[in-house]
């Protein structure tokens, strides 16, 4: 007997599927949180953030479209937690252990691992998905790294194609 469960390479086509036919970068983004929480068990949070300016010279990471429980976590400084840090450096940061990292902002006591991904747009990162898991080490399998990289990148490239969308 086999899995009828999508693998997160599986989702690959329908991710481009839907950067095809979205109309506004929030469009895609709710398609790409609502494909990834429902088909992958084991992403129990799925949400992007997107930098927003708050004052001059200050930007902060503002919760945009997510699919799952609340998070108190709706605005996060640059300087702050695992999205700060990918925020900051422009890299994807996996996280095995939430509890062994001292960056990991709290949301959920179920939360054990993380992924965060930045999303560039002509060479700026601005935003990042995130995604959290209640399994340890859930995100260590290259394939998982490989398809949140590439949902990031198919926002950044149609936020690139369609400015101010």
């Amino acid at each position: 007997m086999f899995s009828t469960n999508p693998g997160p390479k599986d989702l690959i086509p329908e991710l481009d599927a839907l950067a095809a036919a979205a109309r506004s970068s929030t469009e895609l983004m709710n398609g790409i949180v609502a494909l990834l929480h429902k088909n992958l068990l084991n992403y129990n949070w799925v949400g992007f953030y997107m930098i927003q300016k708050e004052v001059p010279e200050e930007d902060v990471l503002i919760l945009g479209p997510f699919k799952g429980s609340m998070t108190p976590h709706t605005r996060i400084q640059l300087n702050q937690g695992i999205c700060g840090a990918a925020a900051s450096s422009g890299k994807t940061v996996v996280i095995d252990d939430v509890s062994a990292d001292s960056r990991y902002l709290a949301c959920s006591l179920e939360t054990k691992s993380e992924i965060v991904v930045p999303v560039f747009v002509a060479g700026k990162v601005v935003g990042e998905l995130d995604i959290d898991s209640h399994f340890p080490a859930a995100f260590a399998a290259d394939e998982n790294r490989e398809l949140c990289e590439h949902a990031a990148k198919l926002l950044g490239k149609w936020m690139e194609a369609h400015p101010g969308s």
